[in-house]
């Protein structure tokens, strides 16, 4: 579900037209639904009422203030990867104790600042990292709280750049090796064991592996519980969303006409009776799940270049506003603002940057798009902004957060003086 729909043959995001959004605000632009982001949460929420949980939004996925304080607000967790998003969450006004702090590569200064930041737990994912956080902890006086991040094994049948769950990625502690390192880590003295974690992919849109892999994982928790008392069993995240007819996902209950999409209820119908019986707080750690389908990127159209092969809408946004499709050669449906007649065209839809990669859609059936007109790139909500640059010296885009028939800018555009800051 979102709240994105077309009135009268014109895009709205809640009670506002996007054109007008455009207009105002200039492209390329990102724009957020804030009642879309609450919804998310809040279904989410309620399929996992029977338990004792807490989510963790993904911060990585998106980490804009407003956001972030969005889930704040409704007692959101937070899943953070560096300092950087550790400190963007708190000023976001996260509480430190629902903060898990992730990453395979965690430097010494950002412990110490997880660490002094309190945070519930760190996500540990070698040997050496443990003993890194243990002197670390040693240090400040501190006991530093961990819970290891097991690798189960488990193949989530996604992209390859993003699977995280086999023994070929980089993540976790593999299965077989993960009881001899606990009861080393029981035995450092600055040190508390406060749970397990695993994590095994995203835009997992199948519920199968997620049960495929809790079950592998309940023997093990059953055992950590027994001997170290831990407090909670970190599930990850991964839960995947609607690319292809995003636009039709967002009418009410769509997701209850298509039998493959994987939605909370349906998680929770499957997962429920696996945790509960564990008696430990369960955590989940959706990113994509939350944001994706409530964010849009506008473009605008500059011009329209034929080949005699080829139809090429060139746009003013670029893959350094969403790297997505010249990353992992991703779907995001393309949808005008305002109504555009005439027979589709197959199309290639590009941006102005210097790269062959710098693409949005190849060969799609889309409206006769020209000059000046502009489009909606759907599910742009997570790693988009994030994930923006400044390639080929391009400012980054507005955020606009869209509540009811308000509109807040909850990021300036940059400008090409912003381009030159700290350089000499």
């Amino acid at each position: 579900m979102h709240h994105f729909h077309l009135k009268n043959g014109s895009l709205q995001v809640e009670g506002l037209s996007v054109s007008s959004l455009a207009q105002k605000h200039g492209t390329p632009l990102y724009i957020y639904s804030q009642t879309t982001l609450e919804n998310h949460f809040d279904r989410l929420d309620q399929a996992l009422a029977p338990l004792d949980h807490v989510i963790c939004f993904a911060t990585k996925s998106n980490c804009n203030l407003s956001v972030l304080r969005t889930f704040a607000k409704k007692g959101s967790g937070f899943d953070v990867t560096s300092a950087g998003e550790l400190y963007r969450v708190l000023k976001a006004g996260a509480d430190p104790q629902k903060i898990s702090f992730v990453g395979v590569g965690k430097t010494e200064a950002e412990i110490a600042y997880g660490l002094k930041s309190n945070v519930y737990t760190f996500i540990v994912e070698s040997e050496p990292e443990l003993h890194q956080i243990n002197a670390i902890a040693k240090k400040l006086k501190k006991r530093a709280p961990i819970a290891f991040r097991v690798n189960p094994n488990v193949d989530a049948k996604t992209h390859a750049k993003i699977t995280t769950g086999t023994y070929a990625n980089k993540f976790g502690i593999a299965f077989e090796e993960i009881e001899p390192l606990y009861a080393r880590a029981s035995k450092l003295s600055n040190i508390e064991i406060r749970g397990v974690q695993m994590h095994i992919g995203s835009q997992i849109t199948d519920v199968k592996p997620f049960v495929l892999a809790v079950k592998k994982m309940i023997p093990l928790v059953q055992t950590l519980k027994s001997k170290y008392g831990i407090q909670f069993f970190d599930i990850g995240g991964g839960m995947g969303i609607i690319y292809k007819e995003a636009l039709a996902s967002g009418t009410p209950q769509w997701w209850k006409k298509n039998k493959k999409v994987l939605h909370p209820a349906l998680y929770a119908k499957e997962l429920l009776p696996l945790l509960k019986p564990l008696g430990l707080r369960i955590v989940v750690e959706p990113g994509r799940y939350m944001v994706g389908n409530a964010g849009i990127l506008i473009a605008e159209t500059l011009y329209i270049k034929k080949t005699g092969k080829k139809n090429f809408v060139i746009v003013d946004t670029a893959m350094t506003e969403l790297i997505r499709p010249t990353l992992y050669e991703s779907y995001h449906e393309i949808v005008p603002v305002n109504k555009i007649t005439g027979k589709e065209i197959s199309s290639d839809v590009v941006g102005p940057v210097c790269e062959s990669g710098d693409y949005f859609a190849k060969d799609r059936m889309l409206a006769p798009y020209k000059k000046g007109d502009l489009m909606a790139l759907m599910s742009a909500g997570a790693y988009g902004f994030v994930m923006a640059s400044n390639y080929n010296a391009r400012p980054r885009p507005a955020e606009i957060l869209v509540k009811g028939k308000k509109a807040i800018v909850a990021r300036k555009r940059e400008t090409i003086q912003d381009l030159l800051r700290g350089e000499v």
